[in-house]
């Protein structure tokens, strides 16, 4: 494989980490209401573990408020139960046809507790990364020394490798500082 398709390779499954931690820091709690985390919680919907998303309209109309409209009336119940066995520790109330969660305030210490999570999350980014780069490089030092690339050529693209892990890294160091904020000033 040549070196520039490895580099490009290696740059795609880092941006992939990437996204996957923003999807994970959605799920992190901040002081203020948001969708981002109940979207993910599994409905048992007619036997299948089916993501809320799919199954309701989420909205936050107050910063302190959730509200869940179920596409089908049907499937109230179900998505109450999940709700009451998600970790979130927030009791949903039921009100006809809609459920609404009520967001409490965050204490100084759990926002701390919180940022400290975010920061694990952004941790565990990294090292996905590392690994990334650490495979690419392995696989470099392996063509080289089959003299598939010459010596040089592994050079630059170890470099170039490490230049990418720098940038991501940095962006996700940029990432946890964000969620961090949000979650200390709310």
């Amino acid at each position: 494989m040549p070196t520039k398709q490895m580099v490009l390779e290696s740059e795609s499954k880092m941006e992939k980490a990437v996204e996957v931690l923003h999807d994970e820091l959605k799920t992190v709690r901040t002081g203020r209401a948001s969708t981002g985390l109940v979207e993910n919680i599994k409905v048992e919907y007619y036997g299948t573990p089916t993501p809320l998303r799919q199954l309701a309209t989420l909205a936050a109309p107050q910063p302190d408020m959730i509200v869940i409209k179920p596409f089908d009336p049907a499937s109230l119940k179900e998505i109450e139960k999940a709700i009451k066995n998600s970790d979130l520790s927030i009791a949903p109330i039921v009100e006809g046809k809609l459920i609404r969660l009520s967001i409490p305030p965050l204490s100084e210490e759990r926002r701390r507790q919180l940022a400290q999570q975010a920061k694990q999350v952004g941790e565990q980014a990294k090292v996905g990364l590392r690994n990334i780069r650490r495979d690419a490089n392995k696989q470099l030092e392996k063509q080289e020394k089959d003299k598939l690339i010459t010596e040089d050529d592994m050079e630059k693209g170890k470099k170039q490798i490490d230049d990418i892990t720098k940038e991501y890294t940095d962006r996700i160091d940029s990432m946890i500082k964000h969620k961090s904020d949000e979650i200390m000033l709310d």
